[in-house]
């Protein structure tokens, strides 16, 4: 039995660059970028589109040696940054954490999903990175072009190389609506699922707040019932691993970053799944509703780091973390914030790109802490009951 080192963990579905990445090869550079903007251009503001290219200055150029390992330049509202050492792909992940979609020269980078241009003069060109060509989805046509031609009429090499060419779908370079709706299809967002946090140590209320009775059963199993009302019927609840034996049979995820409150929560849920969306509810919300649930969901943005709901209460209409979407790109966020000494995830929706609503209804996001607070929700449940 091979000794194993190193703890298991489920990775994130990064490709060289970030989650979702096309090489397009097989044509020259400059058509490369200009199909490249046209497509970030048609796919924004919905979608963040990033784009890999190598400087094509003459060889000739005089460049300055580097100095400083790393550069800031802010030019008029467009910032730049310069590195001195070429960036290893883990680097790389980071820096494409929160795109949508990444578009790579294929002429000069690899990528693990690739679009192939039919273009002769490339041909020779495309014979000699044929390790390239891992996950060919699309071939590129030109109708306005001679010199692009038709699966049909690719080199033998690649045609051995690509055993199923015959069945990859073909679009012309022209065709920019079917080329968008070719990506869109292929950039759906991430599936939810919800985590309930039950493992609060509840010090102001005295005794658990998710085993407390508002709607006779305990808080935890209400808030399934709201979220499967809403159409998400895979809730874990959050806990610390004592208390995983008393939620049984029902799925659970233990806390495995301890004494974070809920920043570890979250974390945990990411680290288990991290290509997951995570819908985030606290336990002590004794009067949230399906519809406030479903008006989450339907505003979702995937795009964001997440999508949350301003405080009812606060003037600054500061983001409520525990009644939201975290996005799996803002798992790398969050540990970056942890890494910083930052525990809170209310700064870090403040402090990253967040999708902020309005409740439809503000009072379903009314948190119970304390027994005089629950006192009170029970006499108004009371009264709405009597109406």
């Amino acid at each position: 039995m091979l000794h194993q080192k190193h703890s298991k963990l489920a990775q994130a579905g990064f490709g060289d660059f970030g989650r979702r990445e096309w090489a397009i090869l097989g044509t020259s550079c400059g058509t490369i970028q200009q199909l490249s903007r046209q497509l970030a251009t048609q796919l924004a503001p919905a979608y963040q589109v990033a784009y890999v290219d190598a400087t094509h200055a003459q060889a000739d150029t005089e460049t300055e040696t580097p100095v400083f390992g790393l550069e800031y330049t802010d030019q008029l509202g467009y910032p730049q940054l310069f590195f001195r050492e070429t960036p290893h792909r883990w680097q790389q992940h980071a820096w494409f954490n929160e795109a949508d979609l990444v578009l790579v020269n294929g002429n000069h980078f690899a990528a693990s999903r690739q679009i192939l241009a039919l273009d002769r003069r490339k041909f020779d060109s495309v014979l000699r990175k044929t390790a390239r060509l891992t996950q060919v989805d699309l071939f590129l046509t030109n109708s306005r072009d001679e010199h692009f031609t038709h699966p049909e009429e690719l080199p033998t090499a690649l045609k051995e190389h690509l055993p199923d060419w015959a069945s990859i779908p073909v679009l012309d370079l022209h065709g920019t609506p079917a080329l968008l709706d070719f990506l869109r299809a292929r950039l759906q967002p991430a599936p939810v699922q919800a985590l309930i946090l039950a493992g609060g140590q509840s010090t102001r209320m005295g005794q658990d707040k998710s085993a407390l009775d508002y709607h006779g059963v305990p808080q935890w199993q209400y808030l399934k019932q709201v979220l499967a009302q809403a159409g998400i019927e895979r809730a874990y609840l959050s806990c610390r691993a004592g208390q995983a034996a008393a939620f049984a049979p029902e799925p659970v995820i233990a806390d495995t970053f301890l004494d974070l409150g809920p920043m570890g929560a979250i974390l945990s849920a990411f680290r288990e799944q991290p290509d997951t969306a995570w819908l985030v509810l606290a336990c002590d919300l004794p009067l949230l509703d399906a519809g406030t649930v479903g008006h989450l969901l339907a505003q979702r943005q995937p795009s964001a780091v997440a999508t949350a709901f301003r405080q009812p209460d606060s003037e600054q209409g500061f983001p409520e973390p525990l009644i939201a979407v975290w996005e799996p790109r803002s798992y790398p966020i969050l540990l970056q914030f942890l890494a910083q000494g930052m525990s809170c995830p209310r700064k870090v929706l403040i402090n990253s790109r967040t999708q902020l609503l309005d409740a439809p209804q503000p009072e379903a996001l009314r948190n119970v802490n304390t027994p005089e607070e629950r006192a009170e929700i029970l006499r108004q449940l009371h009264q709405n009951s009597a109406l």
